[in-house]
């Protein structure tokens, strides 16, 4: 599988990661036999960038990861993990997580942006998962923490990455205001972006993406499904669209995209996972995989050829905005629709 570099690091990324968010129970039970499984079909279709945290589970999905890479050549893939909430014994356990995780809550998150607090959660993923050392270390939502997480935790991961303890560091979120002020405000490497580069929402055409360019800095691009309602041929009422049901223009909306993909040879999650690669300063796409034939379809669409065309059809449709740029013929060239 072809792999991209995080500008200004050592560190490459395959273009389709593994989330392993859904392996922590997010939702429902993930039975370990379908998550090893998962792992192994991931593994066996050349993906080598595998995302986790602490938050996923309470640690579970760290612990399912580490194991199931365990005797793989470490030098072949790259793992990320997250700080900034750190796992601790819960004082008050009612039986069951509360935070979407299908786990019990014998431990809880605390917020903690600074550096003992990173350097702790480091420390901590470390020993769940086995393994020696962290690719890349994101913070992990800090939407109501900037000024610790600016001024604390990332000079942290700067003196780590700098020591070659890690090898890039950023920041994760599901908005793009703040990311774009970690790529022009601190050491960042690289962000997480969530949802805000997708076939139905190019916000961050506004600020993080521009700051990634302007600085020489990478994008890894998450929840480009927008939480379901571009992941299948013929989108529905019902499905969510950013965590909540979607509204009837919202799916309508999706419905005329899926038309133009129609038109065009391909289908809505094919092009939902191709539309944020057009982007130049975007490397990967990572997505959450459950089963192995999630894997399978998700490589399969990943390997899909979405035609230019189709970009251009949205944009003249007014689907997509007219700003959007896109990378054709193996990134030697960028157009501006």
């Amino acid at each position: 599988m072809h792999q991209r570099k995080i500008q200004n690091t050592a560190v490459s990324l395959t273009g389709l990661g593994f989330g392993a968010s859904v392996i922590g129970n997010l939702y429902r039970v993930t039975p370990v036999d379908d998550a090893n499984a998962a792992l192994d079909t991931a593994w066996d279709a050349g993906i080598r960038y595998f995302d986790t945290a602490p938050h996923y589970g309470l640690g579970l999905s760290e612990c399912r990861l580490g194991a199931a890479l365990r005797g793989r050549p470490r030098a072949e893939y790259v793992v990320s993990s997250k700080v900034g909430r750190l796992l601790v014994p819960n004082e008050r356990p009612r039986g069951m997580d509360s935070e979407g995780f299908v786990v019990r809550d014998d431990l809880r998150r605390q917020w903690d942006f600074s550096r003992d607090g990173v350097l702790r959660s480091i420390e901590d993923t470390l020993e769940r998962t086995g393994l020696d050392r962290l690719d890349i270390v994101y913070l992990h939502d800090p939407d109501d923490h900037w000024r610790q997480a600016a001024e604390e935790a990332m000079p942290a991961l700067a003196d780590l990455r700098d020591q070659g303890v890690v090898g890039a560091i950023g920041a994760g979120m599901n908005q793009s205001a703040m990311l774009a002020r970690f790529l022009r405000e601190t050491a960042a490497d690289v962000v997480m972006l969530a949802g805000r580069y997708t076939l139905l929402d190019q916000s961050a055409l506004d600020d993080v993406l521009p700051a990634a360019r302007e600085h020489g800095k990478s994008v890894v691009a998450v929840g480009v499904f927008n939480s379901g309602l571009l992941s299948r041929d013929r989108p529905t009422e019902g499905m969510k669209y950013d965590y909540q049901d979607a509204r009837p223009a919202m799916v309508a909306r999706a419905r005329a995209i899926a038309e133009v993909c129609t038109a065009h040879g391909t289908t809505l999650p094919a092009a939902a996972i191709a539309f944020p690669h057009t982007h130049p300063s975007i490397i990967n796409v990572t997505l959450g995989m459950r089963t192995p034939e999630q894997v399978e379809q998700n490589v399969e669409l990943h390997g899909q050829r979405v035609p230019d065309g189709l970009w251009d059809d949205l944009r003249a449709q007014g689907l997509i905005r007219s700003d959007v740029l896109w990378e054709h013929d193996g990134g030697r060239g960028v157009r501006c629709l």
